[in-house]
């Protein structure tokens, strides 16, 4: 039977936010971007692939399936960026996929246009309510990750299936089972006066309250290498088989060395994936130093420049939680603090962003 495309009934009750966050992945648009991400797809795809042992014969759970990309692989084709990809090819005895979006109708059509719809179910709905065919699972596949890592990711729904269904002996799997946020200093006071500066005046006009603003909204854009002026500090790394939703909601320490002689205007962040639960783990960056993804970078401009030398620290304390009123936004904190010998450049403050 064929879905309404403009609307999703499973949708019906949900709040707002969470009502636009699912239809935002009805689109063609936003699947044709995330395919044609080749670090990405092909990251997953070696991950499976690689590792047609891992899963002969198992039940694999995709949450957040989407067009089922990571439930296929046809092993014959192995530089395929599009269909037919993922699990089934690689010898699971049966995937079942979870979406919200309508996007699922889609995906059944994909999956009978490639034969594989006798080991593959695909259900609409949300992970905590939709009932499974099997009571639990091998290995947990999913594609979860958002800008800043966190922005309106689901891995709470990932986190809620690990514990509801992934089999409890201690074997079964997660892929991606490992993420690290990093953060580093940027050069980047061309785009800062373009983006932050241009409130200053407004065809003459004082626009500073809209300043304001726009400090408190980080970028997402692509920084190149030349910019990052000292080296990365990991954050945090999350390892999916232990942590919990309460380790989503963090204040951590950095602390950044810097490079060269410069100007600091601004702080970026970007997260690196591992699949430490293959044969060969698979690993791939979402940094300035590696390949475009469609996550590209996280630009947090600060309130000051800060003026360094080689050798100097920029330290700090990095806080991010989920939004009160919606936890796919993030509230994030930076507090830093320029260690210098010449005291006349001291600097240190306080920023607040929201990623909504």
């Amino acid at each position: 039977m064929a879905a309404p495309e403009s609307k999703n009934e499973a949708l019906a009750g949900l709040p707002h936010s969470e009502v636009h966050y699912f239809n935002s992945y009805n689109h063609h648009g936003i699947h044709e971007e995330m395919l044609k991400d080749e670090v990405r797809t092909k990251s997953y795809r070696d991950a499976i692939y690689n590792n047609p042992h891992i899963f002969k014969d198992k039940v694999v759970l995709d949450v957040g399936c989407g067009t089922s990309i990571l439930s296929m692989y046809d092993h014959r084709d192995t530089n395929a960026t599009a269909l037919p990809p993922f699990a089934v090819k690689a010898g699971a005895k049966h995937v079942i996929g979870v979406d919200m979006s309508t996007i699922i109708y889609k995906a059944r059509e994909i999956v009978a246009a490639n034969g594989m719809s006798d080991k593959i179910t695909l259900l609409q709905g949300k992970m905590e309510e939709v009932e499974l065919p099997f009571p639990e699972v091998d290995i947990i596949i999913s594609e979860w990750m958002g800008y800043f890592l966190l922005y309106e990711s689901m891995l709470d729904t990932v986190l809620w299936a690990r514990d509801k269904y992934l089999r409890k002996d201690g074997k079964g799997l997660i892929f991606p089972d490992k993420a690290t946020i990093f953060m580093a200093g940027i050069e980047d006071g061309d785009y800062k006066n373009e983006k932050i500066g241009f409130w200053d005046n407004v065809y003459g006009f004082d626009y500073t309250p809209l300043k304001l603003t726009a400090l408190t909204e980080p970028l997402v854009d692509t920084v190149e290498l030349k910019a990052v002026n000292t080296d990365p500090c990991a954050i945090i790394t999350l390892d999916l088989y232990t942590c919990t939703t309460a380790d989503l909601n963090f204040s951590l320490p950095f602390s950044l060395s810097v490079r060269r002689t410069d100007y600091i205007h601004a702080l970026v962040a970007w997260f690196d994936i591992e699949f430490s639960g293959s044969h060969k783990p698979v690993r791939f960056s979402t940094g300035p130093h590696t390949k475009y993804t469609h996550w590209k970078q996280t630009v947090f401009y600060l309130a000051d420049v800060l003026t360094v030398e080689a050798g100097e620290r920029v330290t700090g304390q990095l806080g991010c939680r989920p939004n009160d009123r919606n936890r796919r936004d993030l509230d994030i904190s930076i507090d830093y603090k320029l260690e210098t010998e010449d005291q006349g450049r001291v600097a240190d403050g306080r920023c607040e962003y929201k990623m909504c």
